[in-house]
């Protein structure tokens, strides 16, 4: 087969996700499956793997996809817990206390707190934890949903402390023989290699992010305000760059020094005591506060048809008690993952793994002590006893995490064991590369050196059609490193493109939107949300390929 006509062929799978989720509007429990089956037909019929790696693609797929779900349901789970005992209430509070003025409330709870649970928590928990909170502070439902979505952006790349780096490029990667090779040829394990593309994703979240919080302001003040009002998002632009800056700075630094598993969560709380202590000071505050115009003349469409109300926090809950769990995870994960100490070796040696599945070359491998969840775990059961929680209390948390699970698992496991037989396919009796790279043989034919200006417009597409970073990447990683390659554009570069646009995707994608709308009883407008959202979207999307064009070429 031609490679011209190859390419074209290899493009079936993702079309297919594009076609069942977009225009035939198929949830994406329904959709994904659908685009296993299509991958698993071209794979046997076109490419000609053998029956056996085809099979052993998803045994592997499903031990990477149940890793995945185990950091989901641990991140979830010490939410719940967070949320049963009053602590994320008392959190809530103590925020809310810091200003009477709208945008600097959303700068504090949707940009740093939403952005730390981001990095905590990932999978769109935000827009959970967020929303609910703006609406029941007096904020018109539209607006808390589109201030929740806004920020979904720059800390993504790293939510769920590092899973869409750790877990998505990863197996999008691994095994990959191209991949190998090249890796070997530069003295570079897989491992290293992305927490590269993670600190080059970092540095361009940090120059495109630290101008999220103004434009997060200036938009909602012009489509929410009254008159004059609608400038006065731009009138706190010193505050709003500052609080961009408290986030961003912390946010590069950790994926330069500390790997990608912390930034968003490092980020999140520098930004927080930061920006707090300088409101508290007075710094950069506004004479006048802001507000949005008197409830009663809004506009149907601004409102939701659920008013969520501000839980009373328990007695003898202080802020630092609340907070103490976050805290203790964070250092449980750092002392972790430092190659000085010895937990790291030794949770990494407990490890399952399967080699020659089938008999094949395709292996699977779990270290599952070292799975961030089991950090989570440990976390939710320090917080049982330190909140002096009740049976029930830990049960209904439990109650509430596993259909979030339930929900995730088929789309979440059906994209896994799709990537894996897309970039398996190297092995084949057709004489072709693997399906990402014949894909990546077409697209660096037409872009040539231009496509870092189109890199980050694929990772969108990855996580606008499959609702998450995560995915985006185990789709198109191997694709983007061949475009690399074919190129002679520098991988790191091109992969951190990848997954910068795979988060401006999370803006929009229809999972996220729908969630977010959900809390607040806002769902039917979630078209409104999309088109509303755009210019975010384009911003991000127009900066990272100015700066990956300029990159790439050597500046």
């Amino acid at each position: 087969m031609p490679l011209v006509l190859a390419s074209l062929v290899a493009l079936l799978p993702i079309l297919t996700v594009f076609l069942l989720l977009v225009v035939a509007r198929r949830p994406a429990n329904q959709a994904m499956p659908g685009a296993l089956g299509v991958t698993a037909l071209v794979a046997g019929l076109v490419w000609r793997v053998p029956v056996n790696y085809i099979a052993a693609s998803l045994v592997q797929g499903a031990a990477i996809a149940a890793e995945i779900l185990f950091i989901v349901f641990g991140a979830i789970l010490l939410l719940n817990v967070l949320q049963a005992s009053g602590a994320i209430a008392v959190i809530r509070q103590s925020l809310l206390a810091l200003s009477p003025d709208r945008r600097v409330q959303m700068i504090v709870i949707a940009w740093l707190f939403g952005s730390f649970i981001e990095g905590a928590s990932g999978f769109g928990t935000p827009a959970v934890i967020c929303v609910p909170l703006l609406v029941a502070v007096g904020f018109p439902a539209l607006a808390a949903v589109m201030a929740a979505l806004i920020i979904q952006s720059t800390p993504s790349t790293f939510g769920a402390v590092g899973t869409p780096l750790l877990f998505g490029m990863d197996a999008g990667l691994g095994g990959a023989a191209a991949v190998e090779a090249a890796l070997t040829g530069q003295n570079l394990e897989l491992p290293s290699f992305i927490a590269g593309v993670g600190r080059h994703a970092a540095i361009l979240h940090a120059i495109i992010g630290t101008f999220i919080p103004l434009l997060l302001v200036a938009m909602i003040t012009r489509l929410f305000g009254a008159g004059e009002a609608k400038a006065e998002g731009l009138r706190l632009w010193k505050f709003a760059l500052v609080a961009g800056l408290a986030f961003t700075v912390p946010y590069a630094l950790t994926a330069v020094f500390l790997g990608p598993e912390f930034p968003s969560m490092m980020g999140g709380l520098v930004g927080l005591l930061v920006v707090v202590a300088i409101i508290r000071k007075g710094w950069l505050q506004p004479e006048q506060p802001w507000d949005f115009p008197p409830e009663e003349t809004w506009p149907e469409a601004w409102s939701g048809s659920l008013a969520p109300t501000l839980a009373t926090p328990p007695a003898g809950m202080t802020v630092m008690k609340a907070w103490l769990p976050y805290l203790l995870l964070g250092v449980l994960l750092v002392l972790s993952r430092l190659s000085q100490l010895p937990l790291k070796s030794w949770l990494q040696g407990m490890r399952a793994s399967w080699t020659g599945i089938f008999g094949t070359t395709v292996a699977a491998a779990s270290t599952p002590f070292y799975l961030p969840a089991t950090m989570f775990l440990l976390v939710v059961a320090i917080t049982y006893v330190l909140h002096q929680m009740k049976p029930r209390d830990l049960g209904r948390a439990v109650g509430r995490s596993l259909p979030v699970l339930q929900k995730t698992a088929l789309a979440l496991g059906a994209a896994v064991l799709m990537a894996r037989v897309f970039i398996n396919s190297d092995v084949n009796g057709a004489g072709l590369p693997s399906m990402p790279l014949a894909l990546a043989e077409g697209m660096a034919a037409i872009a040539g050196s231009t496509w870092p200006l189109f890199a980050a417009g694929v990772g969108l597409i990855g996580s606008f059609v499959a609702g998450s970073v995560t995915v985006s990447n185990m789709m198109f990683s191997l694709f983007q490193f061949g475009v690399a390659e074919k190129i002679g554009a520098p991988s790191p570069l091109i992969l951190a493109l990848q997954t910068v646009g795979a988060s401006a995707g999370n803006v929009i994608c229809v999972s996220n939107v729908v969630a977010a709308a959900a809390t607040v009883g806002l769902l039917g407008r979630e078209g409104l949300l999309m088109r509303q959202l755009l210019p975010v979207v384009a911003y991000y999307l127009g900066l990272a390929g100015l700066i990956g064009i300029v990159w790439a070429a050597g500046f």
